[in-house]
């Protein structure tokens, strides 16, 4: 009864975590069905387990996905097209272009 449970509370994380996936969340909710159906007559507890395990697996490389689409989301806003290595150079010669007074 468990794993049952946990099951369950896979399932229901992967669908809310899937709403965000860049095809679509019924494209993700499609896929995840079938891959808990394809499953659904599993009766040993250790393969139960090793599925679960696989899906928990899933969970965090989906959360590593969005946080990166994050990233460079703000990294292409606050940058550009151009690298943070030559922002930074810009912004040094900036700097030393300004009076010694002015220099901070």
């Amino acid at each position: 009864m468990e794993l049952r449970f946990a099951v369950k509370k896979l399932y229901r994380t992967l669908i809310f975590i899937g709403r965000e996936y860049p095809k679509g969340g019924t494209f993700f909710r499609d896929r995840c069905h079938g891959a808990f159906m394809r499953n659904k007559d599993e009766e040993d507890p250790e393969q139960i387990r090793m599925l679960i395990s696989r899906g928990e697996f899933v969970v965090k490389e989906l959360e590593a996905l969005y946080r990166l689409r994050k990233y460079r989301a703000m990294k292409k806003r606050y940058y550009g097209d151009e690298t943070y290595e030559e922002t930074i150079i810009k912004n040094l010669k900036k700097f030393e272009d300004l009076p010694p007074d002015d220099k901070r």
